[in-house]
């Protein structure tokens, strides 16, 4: 019988869009992206997620039942996966499961007295759904070594990009946008990683407030409107941007709410609003850049470089740096978060640390993850 050979990584992110999956070989020493898959949720899945973002009522039913549910989903798609291309449960050494995000509390404050982070999507119903073994709960270690538990990527983008003879830089714009900083080879810089700030979470909110649509097709709405610099400026005086890193964040932190508290005071159109918060998008991330290095490459992947509005801002703010999106690298966008979690179950079996501490603060570096059997 041939010995299984591939691994699969599940990604749900922020957006809560929907699942993607894909299918990695790490055999032959390197990283080869077999096949990807998208299934996306319907609207009453979304919601269910979106509205657990938020403290409010029967939160733990709601929760632990979507638990399950999503399961079925990965499940679902998995199997989905394995027919598309003809392949059996005996193929795939492990799932690398991130699970779907719905609380990020990586710090304490007046309501927490104790950091943590929640995803669900149950590991242990996907393991015997499936038949294949799970690997899963890949941030609860760092956590409890005092680290945010986020972001993880940083590590599989060591791994997968080679010695640079120039800082680079790798942005993740989804719902919440992530920088990795890879220093060039000899440079006395650490490598880095953390959440920037908004990537597209703010963008769609308010977009489907206000169209009805789950996001702002190519920016086409929100390039309609005008910046507003005053608006801009007060958004971005909010804290977190300050913060230094090690530092994360998620959507229960930039919501609508707290978006209001900007423009209640204002009179602008809606057109002008979500150019604004396009602007901010932009803004957070080259801003952070700047700071790290004054000359590096720079490769933009998520959903949010579809919006091509919010690029051609990036474009301009970072006018002095090499710009390009993830497929300059011959790496697929829609899979490559996907693929971060099959390198974390392919580190988990081979003992590879998957955190970096000088990135999610942690104290030491460690196998993240845990084994679940079906």
């Amino acid at each position: 019988m041939t010995k299984a050979k591939f691994y699969i990584g599940i990604m749900s992110g922020t957006s809560a869009d929907g699942i993607d999956l894909a299918l990695v070989d790490f055999s032959l020493g390197n990283t080869e992206l077999i096949a990807s898959y998208y299934q996306g949720y319907d609207d009453a899945t979304r919601q269910k997620i979106t509205g657990l973002y938020q403290p409010s009522d029967n939160e733990i039913d709601r929760a632990f039942s979507l638990d399950k549910l999503l399961a079925h989903q990965f499940g679902d798609a998995i199997k989905k996966l394995l027919l598309q291309e003809t392949l059996t449960t005996d193929d795939i050494i492990a799932i690398g499961n991130h699970g779907q995000t719905i609380r990020h509390r990586p710090t304490k404050n007046s309501n927490i007295e104790a950091p943590f982070t929640l995803q669900i999507g149950c590991n242990q119903t996907l393991a015997v759904l499936t038949g294949i073994r799970v690997i899963g709960d890949f941030r609860t270690k760092d956590v409890a070594l005092g680290g945010q538990g986020a972001p993880l990527v940083p590590a599989f983008h060591q791994y997968l990009l080679p010695k640079n003879l120039q800082d680079t830089f790798l942005v993740n714009i989804g719902g919440i946008a992530n920088l990795t900083f890879l220093p060039k080879v000899g440079s006395s810089k650490s490598i880095l990683g953390f959440d920037t700030g908004p990537g597209n979470a703010l963008l769609d909110a308010w977009c489907f407030l206000h169209t009805g649509q789950r996001y702002d097709n190519n920016g086409d709405w929100g390039i309609t409107g005008t910046i507003n610099q005053a608006l801009l400026a007060e958004l971005l005086a909010d804290e977190y941007f300050s913060l230094p890193a090690p530092k994360s964040t998620g959507r229960e932190y930039f919501t609508l709410t707290w978006l209001e508290q900007f423009i209640q005071p204002l009179q602008l159109s809606t057109a002008d609003i979500q150019a604004t918060l396009t602007a901010l998008t932009a803004s957070s991330i080259s801003a952070e850049i700047v700071k790290i290095s004054p000359s590096a490459k720079v490769y933009f992947c998520g959903g949010g470089i579809d919006n091509t509005f919010c690029y051609k801002l990036l474009k301009q703010e970072l006018n002095d740096f090499h710009i390009n999106k993830i497929h300059a690298l011959n790496l697929n966008n829609n899979a490559l978060e996907a693929m971060a979690f099959a390198w974390l179950a392919f580190a988990y079996d081979k003992k590879i640390y998957g955190n970096i501490p000088a990135v999610t603060g942690a104290s030491k570096p460690t196998v993240l993850g845990c084994e679940f059997l079906s």
